[in-house]
């Protein structure tokens, strides 16, 4: 296969190819044809896996590397900075320069039918949900995930006929693609230092719908359905083109009827947990439905859907509390994951929470504070930087000071002695965040025992 966007390239190089998104463009490149290698700062589960598509991977940034002279195309992230020596070097080489967002599009592009899930919060689980769909119903499909999937990992190829992704506001990188179907889960005030204000997000999102062949969007969430008439679902809201009615729940794992432009179709029995996933379900059952699949059919490949890594996973257990992990490091999404939480834990619930970016957390400590305030036993720990600079406004030392009756944590042992000395039998130990606080969790449990 040849992409066209990318010409007359055969060997193809990514600066932080470790990254879960671009290692599964890598390997995309790779299993069709291309040479591909990369650099990434550290090594990592992505690294590791990727030797198993070939591709050759560097530790380190280096300018003077060979491959990035023999590449003939560059990919690399917004989170790669402007004088990155990789990317100087490729700048003053006169390499063709891709950034991540516009090689998704040109692979977007090569399928017949394509499927883009865009919003604020559920854009992994909901494009593991469609993956599982077409997985289940044996198509030729090829799926690029932005997390790693219980089952298929953040990359699968059986195919080019249909192809599912999704679609990041981050600097408005989703107006890249222009998918056949379009879904349109949420709008958050996120990432706000890549726009205006909130109107100039919401009009990226309408831009992002208006330029798919047709998109669906939350008829529950206002600022969706303030965007325009575009074909909906929900639950709440009876005039939902795709509805879930009849809800019930065990354990946390929801059951409910799809009504579809008022008819019912089918029940469907999600095995994931959490309320949040009938919206996903949901969107990936009116996506599915929009390139004529059968309603059964895309009830079962739901039903297989369990897990994503780090949404809600359970990674063990310390003296009979079991400890879960999930991606929460927004307001809105920490409430969903600790309503979770409460729906399952039969003793107390401990929440240990790393704030994701000191501007996120300024721009939203009112929110933050909000929500944390609601938790009793709450740890909040050291924040994770990822590209910024210490800014003491929007630090987690000055968050736990504001929530006040919480405690702080600057380091993994004061976790350790947190929890050794509070967690019994039936308890649950919550883990959020976007940051390192997964791995100081996996680390902190093989301490632990």
């Amino acid at each position: 296969m040849r992409i066209k966007g990318l010409g007359k390239s055969k060997t193809v190089y990514f600066i932080g190819i470790g990254g879960i998104s671009m290692s599964a463009l890598a390997k995309f490149l790779s299993l069709y044809g291309y040479e591909v290698s990369g650099s990434d700062r550290a090594r990592g589960e992505e690294t590791e896996n990727l030797a198993f598509y070939g591709v050759k991977v560097y530790i380190g940034a280096d300018g003077e590397r060979i491959a990035i002279q023999k590449a003939d195309t560059v990919v690399y992230t917004d989170a790669i900075a402007d004088d990155h020596p990789e990317l100087c070097k490729a700048r003053q080489l006169k390499k063709k320069l891709l950034k991540r967002a516009e090689l998704l599009a040109m692979i977007c592009a090569e399928f017949p039918h394509s499927l883009a899930i865009a919003g604020s919060h559920g854009k992994t689980t909901c494009t593991s949900m469609c993956a599982h769909v077409l997985y289940s119903a044996r198509v030729p499909f090829t799926a690029h995930i932005g997390g790693q999937d219980g089952t298929i990992g953040n990359f699968h190829s059986s195919g080019l006929e249909y192809f599912v992704t999704e679609a990041c506001e981050y600097k408005k990188n989703l107006l890249q693609l222009n998918p056949q179907t379009g879904i349109l889960l949420n709008i958050d005030k996120d990432h706000m230092e890549c726009y205006r204000d909130e109107q100039d997000l919401s009009d990226c999102f309408r831009q992002y719908c208006t330029t798919a062949q047709t998109a669906f969007v939350c008829a529950d969430d206002e600022k969706c359905l303030a965007l325009g008439d575009f074909p909906s679902f929900g639950i709440r809201n009876p005039l939902a083109d795709y509805r879930a009615v009849d809800l019930c729940a065990n354990g946390e794992k929801y059951a409910f009827t799809v009504e579809e432009y008022g008819r019912p179709l089918c029940r469907v029995k999600l095995n994931a947990i959490g309320r949040c996933n009938i919206y996903n379900a949901l969107a990936a059952f009116a996506g599915m439905r929009s390139f004529g699949f059968d309603e059964k059919e895309i009830a079962k490949g739901l039903e297989t859907f369990t897990v994503v890594k780090r949404r809600f996973e359970k990674i063990g257990k310390y003296h009979g509390a079991s400890c879960i992990c999930d991606y929460a490091h927004h307001p809105r999404e920490i409430a969903s994951t600790v309503a979770t939480a409460e729906g399952i834990c039969k003793g107390r619930l401990y929440v240990v929470f790393q704030p994701h970016t000191y501007s996120r957390t300024k721009l939203l400590m009112k929110e933050f504070v909000g929500e944390l305030r609601k938790i009793k036993n709450l740890m909040i720990y050291k924040t994770y930087p990822a590209r910024e600079k210490f800014d003491a406004e929007g630090s987690a030392e000055t968050l736990s000071r504001i929530v006040g009756d919480c405690l702080y944590a600057e380091n993994v042992y004061v976790l350790k002695t947190w929890l050794k000395k509070t967690v019994k039998d039936g308890d649950v130990v919550l883990f959020l965040g976007a940051g390192d606080i997964y791995y100081a969790a996996q680390y902190l449990l093989k301490e632990l025992h």
